[in-house]
């Protein structure tokens, strides 16, 4: 196969990620984001790159959301939320954040291939994506992709797809949120 071949294939298994996705639990984050003091997001490699763009996007909304692990991030609380991506669900640095968010009584939603995994007990909201973990064992979809390719871009765009239901329930559009772009670049 040449690139643009692969590139197909690509989209081909992206078009299925629907169908793998609970509306209801969708909908649920929606809602406990937009009732949530603060919004917290955290992820580990490439998945962490996706969280970071989703707290991009809410903070243009003018929501109060912040990166697990940057100097600017405040402390948790109980009225706030935390929304793990882990493909396995399993990451010790984010099982290890999961069980203090617990611990302080705030929600913890997980965004994974596995709901039955630690992080994913830990929630009070899963939603199940599509992909095969890093190793590829006991995935529930099969994908041509490497690693978590199928669960990362999926990611990125079920974080797109609750940034725009989050504009329809606040009442935004592209305008006012790029108001809030950064202007010092």
């Amino acid at each position: 196969m040449n690139t643009t071949q692969y590139l197909a294939e690509i989209l081909k298994e992206l078009e299925g990620a629907p169908d793998y996705i609970d509306g209801d639990e969708a909908e649920n984050l929606v809602n406990s984001i937009l009732e949530s003091k603060k919004i917290f997001v955290a992820g580990a490699g490439r998945s962490g790159l996706m969280a970071k763009s989703f707290a991009m996007r809410m903070m243009h909304m003018g929501l109060d959301a912040y990166v697990i692990g940057e100097t600017v991030t405040p402390n948790f609380e109980q009225d706030d939320i935390l929304i793990v991506a882990s493909g396995s669900g399993e990451t010790k640095s984010l099982v290890s954040m999961a069980e203090k968010a617990k611990s302080i009584g705030g929600t913890i939603a997980a965004v994974t291939i596995k709901p039955e995994s630690t992080i994913g007990r830990l929630a009070n909201i899963t939603v199940q994506m599509p992909g095969a973990p890093k190793d590829q064992s006991s995935g529930q979809s099969e994908t041509i992709q490497p690693m978590g390719s199928l669960f990362e871009q999926t990611l990125l765009l079920f974080f797109d797809s609750i940034i725009l239901r989050v504009m329809e329930k606040k009442g935004q559009d592209s305008k006012t949120m790029f108001g809030r772009h950064a202007n010092l670049e």
